[in-house]
């Protein structure tokens, strides 16, 4: 009977589940952010869709995904040095403005029915552009709204919560309007969106740090950053291996359009619950995140999460029904979330705080740097072989690279144990 209280006593639960939240600065920004994702989210759906009703190609749905990313990868790096140099609070609220500005001109030009796949490309760089400082400087912020650090492997769970929350609700609202209103509404919502977040951020009260002025300049601080990554042999695997999965396995949901449409026979509607039940079981992965209180096992953790992904890549590639399709999905965003939020958990756990913006940028080079060429190659792949071919493909790749982290692990383990 202990167990069966303890669960449902509401303290236990928010004690276990929720912590993160006791802090003021962190509940505003999980509230504020996960309106503005719902919105980001249908913006997504959205702008995917009106890319593939617009040209019917699944080269430039690769496109459009490769823009909207290439930036990260050349830009991060020195959004990470930024974000060791400067209010991070402050360079927050400028992204989200921009990003907000974004979203409301894409509005402007598809209700007013004037855009073009060539408009939708450079502002999809624009958001990149954005992103790639966004993203970075936002996840070494994190530990800045907690006032214990005990509890920043629960925030960073929490913040996986929230987009795959934001993920669950966004789709669904998203397929809805653009079989009732169209596309434009979506990016419209989507800007609104963005004023919660911005006001949640102005409402915190951070201590500002007086950081000191830097003694080298930017290029030398990136390379002091990169040096320090790599010769951390963890580190160094972690990152590589969340390259290799962006670039053959994750990239594999800038298809889903097509899978909708032209494997499932649907429209918007179909996409919307595919994205919803990938959505579903990323907040199922991120709430059996939360619920750890340790740091300990998640390397082994990564590697199952691996190759569970792949497995379910596999499943999709050979789903030809809906229920299928959705059972793959669910079990594919668990597996996704579980592998990316471990990754990012593991990093900030181990990382200097003067390196905290830096290696956060790398994270984000590794994540979402490789997806512009996923994009290209998934495209390019699918138009080729077809979907169903491309995802069995990204799958067995996906097994493999978790192998190959996992047994180059251990061999640094047991040389580690071996040398004590």
């Amino acid at each position: 009977m202990r167990p069966f209280q303890t669960i449902f006593r509401p303290e236990v639960r928010t004690h276990v589940l929720f912590r993160a939240l006791r802090h003021r600065n962190y509940r505003l920004f999980f509230f504020g952010q996960g309106v503005s994702l719902i919105g980001t989210w249908m913006q997504r759906i959205a702008l995917s869709w009106l890319v593939y009703r617009l040209t019917d190609s699944e080269w430039l749905l690769g496109v459009v995904g490769f823009s909207s990313q290439i930036l990260t990868l050349a830009l991060a790096p020195f959004a990470g040095v930024l974000a060791d140099r400067t209010n991070r609070k402050q360079l927050i609220v400028v992204t989200q403005t921009v990003a907000m500005l974004q979203a409301f001109l894409l509005a402007f030009l598809t209700l007013t029915h004037l855009i073009t796949v060539w408009q939708i490309i450079a502002l999809s760089a624009v958001l990149g552009m954005v992103n790639a400082f966004d993203i970075p400087i936002r996840q070494a912020f994190v530990v800045e709204m907690l006032e214990t650090r005990d509890d920043l492997p629960n925030a960073i769970a929490l913040n996986s919560f929230l987009v795959n929350g934001a993920k669950l609700v966004g789709p669904s609202i998203a397929g809805a309007l653009i079989a009732l209103l169209g596309e434009g509404m979506c990016f419209v919502i989507n800007g609104i969106s963005f004023v919660a977040v911005i006001a949640a951020l102005l409402a915190m009260h951070v201590n500002d740090k007086r950081l000191p002025r830097p003694s080298q300049n930017v290029l030398e601080h990136l390379k002091e950053g990169i040096a320090y990554a790599a010769g951390f042999a963890p580190m160094r695997s972690i990152l590589l291996l969340l390259s290799s999965i962006s670039l053959v396995g994750l990239s594999i949901v800038v298809l889903m359009p097509v899978f909708a449409k032209d494997v499932l026979h649907g429209g918007p509607h179909t996409l919307g619950f595919l994205m919803t039940v990938s959505g579903l079981g990323a907040i199922g992965g991120a709430a059996f995140l939360a619920a750890r209180n340790e740091v300990n096992g998640l390397e082994r953790l990564i590697a199952y999460a691996t190759g569970l992904l792949g497995v379910t890549l596999i499943g999709l590639s050979l789903s030809r029904n809906l229920p299928m399709a959705l059972l793959s999905l669910g079990v594919m965003g668990f597996a996704t979330m579980v592998l990316l939020a471990s990754c990012n958990t593991f990093l900030q756990s181990r990382v200097d705080d003067n390196m905290r913006g830096r290696v956060m940028s790398f994270y984000t080079m590794a994540f979402m740097g490789m997806a512009p060429f996923g994009s290209l190659l998934a495209g390019g792949l699918a138009s080729g072989l077809g979907v169903e071919h491309t995802a069995a493909l990204g799958g067995a790749a996906c097994i493999i690279a978790g192998f190959i982290y996992w047994a180059g692990g251990k061999r640094a383990r047991n040389h580690y144990n071996m040398s004590r």
